[in-house]
């Protein structure tokens, strides 16, 4: 607590020096900041989150009302955490997934992706970004079990606030996912590019994720008009000609080609988002006039795995060394340079 009121008086100070500034930077003069998050205290915990030591807010696109809404950093994790991550997992991994949304909107407001939003808005409020959810929507989605729930994510939070993930100095692109096939992927295997600390590394623990194996059906005509192609007459359904160090399908050839009718390359992510898979780690076949699709865990595969995070965690790692498998050769950082950084960036 001595801790976070130190962050709070610095970045008080800054504020003094610059008024309004990062008011300015991350607020509308139409729009309406949110109330404070609830402390711990007013809930009857003991956990306290301060918001006050936070000095700025994310402007947040709600996309089903089609507005804008002002929350305060800390408070915005929480409602990620909150929608990202089962409140039941254990707090090692809820923290390490703290640090992943303060890390990713930190990033965000740094370096602004070029995904296309309304004039304000820093974020969205779904996968596009991060997932958000405000305490409103978690008390009707909770009920009963809001403040058990809301208090874990607050504790996760508070023990992380003012941390940050760094790779020589930046802030990371702070990947995760729900579920692995036993093995995370190479950013370059999923993405455009190689980074240095998203490897592919193994991850045992997901087996007991309720998403770890599915099976998609889909009838002759959906599957070749999803793809683009046209099934051999033989009975089969194409090779995987290539896997990646993730296990997962790079490449496949179907009817003799490993491009569809469009010139699109049937890479397992083509595969896997054309026709809704939970993973690019797949496997097929033909039964009759459909094709079953056999696949294993759930998620594009780079960074961190939430169940593999909270299988650590129930073997006794922590949050930091979570981190430190999932993201190769990371630190944990202060958050306060790079708060200076957007006043000097704004300025």
């Amino acid at each position: 607590m001595k801790r976070i009121l130190i962050i709070g008086t610095i970045l008080c100070s800054i504020i003094v020096g610059l008024p309004a500034m990062l008011v300015i930077m991350f607020s509308s003069d139409d729009l309406q900041a949110t109330q404070p998050v609830q402390t711990a205290a007013s809930t009857g915990t003991e956990q306290e989150l301060v918001e006050s030591a936070s000095p700025i807010s994310i402007a947040v696109y709600r996309s089903q009302e089609s507005r804008i809404e002002e929350v305060p950093l800390e408070e915005y994790v929480v409602g990620v955490v909150a929608s990202e991550m089962p409140a039941s997992f254990e707090i090692e991994a809820l923290k390490a997934q703290a640090l992943t949304a303060r890390t990713y909107i930190l990033k965000q407001m740094l370096e602004p992706s070029d995904i296309a939003m309304p004039d304000g808005a820093m974020v969205t409020d779904t996968v596009h970004h991060q997932v958000y959810k405000n305490l409103e929507q978690l008390k009707q989605e909770w009920d009963k079990d809001f403040e058990w729930r809301i208090n874990r994510i607050r504790e996760a939070v508070l023990q992380t606030q003012g941390q940050v993930l760094t790779y020589n100095g930046e802030p990371i692109t702070a990947a995760f996912f729900s579920t692995s096939n036993g093995f995370t992927e190479n950013s370059e295997d999923y993405w455009p590019n190689e980074i240095p600390y998203l490897r592919s590394v193994e991850s045992p623990w997901d087996t007991h994720s309720p998403r770890f194996t599915a099976t998609t059906t889909l009838s002759i005509g959906e599957f070749q008009q999803k793809l683009g192609v046209q099934l051999p007459s033989d009975g089969s359904v194409g090779e995987i000609i290539k896997r990646t160090d993730g296990k997962r399908v790079a490449k496949v050839n179907i009817n003799g080609k490993e491009v569809n009718k469009n010139g699109d390359e049937l890479t397992g992510r083509f595969v896997r988002e054309k026709l809704g898979l939970d993973s690019s780690d797949f496997k097929w076949s033909r039964q009759g006039d459909q094709v079953v699709i056999e696949t294993r865990g759930w998620g594009h595969g780079v960074g961190m795995s939430q169940y593999g995070a909270n299988g650590m965690a129930k073997e006794g790692k922590t949050y930091r060394d979570i981190i430190e498998h999932y993201y190769q050769g990371v630190a944990v950082s202060p958050v306060d340079p790079y708060i200076g950084q957007l006043v000097v960036k704004k300025d």
